[in-house]
């Protein structure tokens, strides 16, 4: 069973549950022990190392680039992509460290894009190459079920989605754009909450679900505010509609799982959002004291609220 440290002091508020055993449940199943911290100790290093190697590679290819020749250059990363395949595959290591050594040769597949492109010069566009690194790593970040490799491949489909728009298709607006990256990384935010309904082992980190959820708000936030000066209007209501049940969804979630993260967010882009709207009603001396007067007071009831909705919480 589950208990939190809210559970504990509600409970010892309400009974005559002993200073001593509620000191030994704290040491039990609240606090670190030496072997939690071991093993993020093991991992942080197993992490720092793996990192650093691999941007070791890419250093030593960008200072030695005119120096090799074109063959080495390519065998050098397939043999490292291989090797690291082979041993997140077959070797008896632990599964986390077969993830982060599978995250490791999923960036060194854009590394040997990369060469590839600049030995043989193919012309290619930059969404080209980053498409092309999103499709070679699907399946090992579908099967990992890990998080940093799962944000490797969040940022790769947003970039190649980016790099489209500015080299190919020039008359989207910008309002479209910002709607289609904000329902794309919905998706993604929506997938796990979804899949633990058909994989239990479906892990999905606090850190990792609020980047995916900063990333939406950012995107719809950018997106109407940038629609509120465009003509493109039906682009337009379609993500003032898809935003406004994703914040209201979002401010239950956050009431029911007791989220700051939610609550604090979504009120803050809704103040962008009015202070852009109010911009385009009137951008003299006037209306920008308005608005001065608005952040300030909206801001300050913000946090108040955030800070009196904790104390509930907590007590």
């Amino acid at each position: 069973m589950k208990i939190e440290r809210e559970d504990i002091q509600i409970i010892s508020r309400h009974s005559n549950w002993s200073e001593k055993s509620i000191n030994h449940v704290y040491k039990e199943k609240i606090y670190s022990t030496k072997e939690s911290w071991l093993k993020f100790l093991n991992l942080l290093f197993i992490s720092l190392g793996v990192g650093f190697t691999t941007v070791g590679i890419l250093f030593f290819f960008a200072y030695n680039w005119t120096e090799l020749h074109k063959f080495i250059k390519i065998g050098l990363i397939e043999s490292l992509i291989v090797s690291i395949t082979l041993i997140a595959l077959f070797s008896k290591l632990k599964l986390d460290l077969k993830k982060i050594l599978l995250t490791s040769a999923s960036i060194l597949v854009g590394v040997l894009f990369a060469v590839f492109g600049q030995i043989y010069q193919t012309g290619a566009n930059a969404y080209d190459f980053f498409l092309g690194w999103t499709i070679a790593i699907t399946l090992w970040v579908t099967v990992s079920n890990f998080a940093p490799l799962w944000l490797v491949f969040i940022v790769l489909v947003n970039t190649t989605f980016i790099l489209y728009w500015q080299q190919v298709a020039h008359n989207w607006s910008e309002v479209f754009v910002f709607s289609v990256l904000f329902i794309i990384n919905l998706c993604f935010l929506l997938i796990p909450f979804f899949g633990k309904k058909l994989n239990k082992e479906l892990k999905q980190p606090i850190w990792f679900s609020n980047f995916i959820a900063l990333g939406c708000v950012s995107y719809s936030t950018m997106g109407i505010s940038f629609g509120l000066f465009s003509k493109q209007q039906t682009s337009l209501f379609v993500l003032i509609i898809i935003t406004l049940v994703f914040y209201t969804l979002g401010i239950r979630y956050g009431l029911k799982a007791k989220k700051a993260f939610y609550l604090s967010i979504i009120p803050f882009s809704c103040i962008i959002i009015i202070t852009a709207f109010l911009i385009k009603l009137s951008n003299d001396a006037g209306m920008f004291f308005i608005i001065s007067i608005f952040v300030i007071v909206s801001v300050t009831y913000v946090i108040k609220a955030l800070i009196d909705l904790q104390k509930k919480w907590i007590n």
